[in-house]
């Protein structure tokens, strides 16, 4: 298996020093502007179920969490593994196109697959219809890993398992308390937590509620 994944990521670096200059710094910008989309849409999809039912919007707010737990569990594991980055060890392998990670920067799992499978997951389960986008763009940031030079295939293989299996997870078993909390928020009597967590169908649906106005208006009066 170490021969074969040595060999893929030769033949993947190959590919990469024979791609226009203009495609290896958009697969290089790839790398880390692919954080910053996933990191704009947990906020529209937070934003969109702050009117929404508490189970909606629980699963908005654990679509971040679940992606920071996956990053802790991959740092976890990649401490304990220590395998060196291709970019060094793979002999006959051309230069990475971007710099080496430092020695002790261990190379398995890669925190970039991991990261973006989580943050995919999540804010599918949390925003379905934005599943066709998010997957794929997951899939192309682990490729990019091993384009650049950084990562064997393995390591965004095994990145984009364990973001999987970790979002889901935590998504699935914290739904139902994150509901309740949400509905804890909405009730509470600080302004700022109410507005994060939004009014919610009932509030909204009383204050729009063709009698809501009147009755306001007879205790102004």
């Amino acid at each position: 298996m170490g021969t074969i994944d040595s060999d893929l990521y030769r033949g993947i670096t190959d590919f990469a020093h024979d791609t226009p200059s203009w495609f290896q710094h958009l697969m290089e910008v790839w790398t880390e502007l692919g954080l910053l989309l996933f990191a704009v849409l947990f906020v529209v999809a937070w934003w969109r179920t702050r009117g929404s039912d508490p189970r909606a919007f629980a699963v908005a707010v654990l679509a971040p969490l679940g992606t920071a737990v996956a990053y802790v569990v991959s740092e976890v594991v990649k401490s304990g593994i220590d395998e060196e980055r291709p970019c060094r060890a793979v002999s006959g392998a051309l230069p990475s196109l971007i710099d080496c990670p430092v020695y002790g920067d261990w190379s398995f799992p890669s925190n970039h697959a991991t990261i973006a499978a989580a943050a995919a997951v999540g804010l599918a389960l949390a925003w379905p219809k934005v599943g066709w986008l998010t997957v794929p763009m997951a899939i192309l940031m682990a490729f990019s890993r091993v384009f650049v030079g950084v990562h064997y295939p393995h390591d965004v293989a095994a990145g984009l398992l364990l973001g999987t299996l970790v979002a889901f997870l935590v998504v699935r078993l914290l739904t139902r308390p994150g509901a309740r909390v949400t509905e804890a928020m909405r009730g509470s009597g600080n302004g700022l937590v109410r507005w994060f967590a939004g009014p919610g169908p009932a509030a909204a649906g009383y204050a729009s509620a063709p009698g809501a106005r009147s009755r306001r208006g007879s205790h102004r009066r």
